[in-house]
């Protein structure tokens, strides 16, 4: 059987990876594959942002620049949400907030910290705020549905135990026991001896959630009516899909003092907000459209 012995499997599908390798050494440094598939979806993303700014008669240098200032403080921002929202994991230990090799990056805190890199780069180089973001965010989804697989190979950001179709095993030696809820240890399976655990595979949802946006993204993009829509398009489907993902997962950071999800009670934030805001952007178009078709 393909599946048997393997590291990671799609039991219903057939797809198994027997021997997971999660770094490569280069003259004596060991280099995590989860880095490198997050700096390919950072290139990546300033690729398609590039183009999109070519398309769109703007100067594709105009979001190099911007990418320098915004990858730093992306990662500087995933880690502060991370920290803020497990505190108890680093009050008495200070140090591991640098530990950034130990794990613990949200993309919530990235995608904050880059609103607001923009806002500050936009506004010292006189640009359009929510033009820029309109073609960054075509960038940030890419970025996203690459750097999810940086999940995969690290054996995280999954859910409960399923059985349907997309049902992934993982080898439970693999796993952080952090990660590993109840419900999983309760539906443990054992074949020859090895412990495996069955789950949901939200890195892959996500994922596939954000490239049917970003298509849809990418199709909408030469029909939007004002600048802002296509971040508002973002905000929503991807708080829409991160709100029902995030229910799934075994390892949701929560809000203080609470039983709430903090991503998925952000992510419907987001949605409502933008789902609010592009219907009262059209409505007032509308009434616009309408005022000079009449004269």
């Amino acid at each position: 059987m393909i599946n048997e012995g393997a590291d990671i499997c799609f039991v219903h599908l057939g797809i198994a990876v027997r021997h997971l390798q999660k770094s490569i050494t280069v003259l004596g440094f060991p280099i995590a594959f989860y880095g490198i598939i997050i700096g390919c979806g950072m290139v990546a993303g300033l690729l398609l942002a590039q183009s999109d700014a070519k398309r769109r008669g703007q100067d594709p240098e105009l979001y190099l620049d911007f990418a320098l200032y915004a990858v730093i403080f992306a990662i500087i921002g995933a880690r502060a949400y991370y920290v803020i929202f497990e505190w108890d994991a680093y009050k008495d230990n200070l140090l591991q907030i640098l530990n950034l090799r130990a794990g613990g990056l949200a993309i919530y805190g990235g995608v904050i910290a880059s609103v607001l890199t923009l806002i500050v780069f936009a506004r010292a180089r006189k640009q359009s705020f929510f033009s820029m973001a309109d073609t960054g965010v075509l960038g940030l989804v890419l970025g996203q549905i690459i750097g999810r697989w940086g999940n995969f190979v690290n054996c995280e950001a999954f859910g409960g135990y399923t059985d349907g179709l997309l049902a992934m095993r993982i080898k439970k030696e693999l796993v952080n026991p952090l990660m590993i809820s109840q419900e999983l240890l309760d539906h443990l399976i054992v074949e020859k001896g090895i412990e495996y655990i069955q789950v949901h595979p939200t890195f892959l949802y996500e994922s596939l959630w954000n490239l049917g946006l970003l298509l849809l993204m990418l199709w909408y993009r030469k029909r939007k009516k004002f600048d802002g829509e296509m971040f508002c398009i973002y905000l929503l489907g991807y708080g829409l899909g991160r709100s029902w993902i995030e229910g799934l997962r075994t390892d949701q950071l929560k809000l203080f003092g609470s039983s709430l999800a903090v991503s998925q009670c952000f992510s419907l934030v987001l949605a409502v907000a933008a789902l609010s805001v592009l219907i009262w952007k059209h409505r007032t178009i509308g009434k616009v459209e309408k005022k000079e078709s009449i004269r």
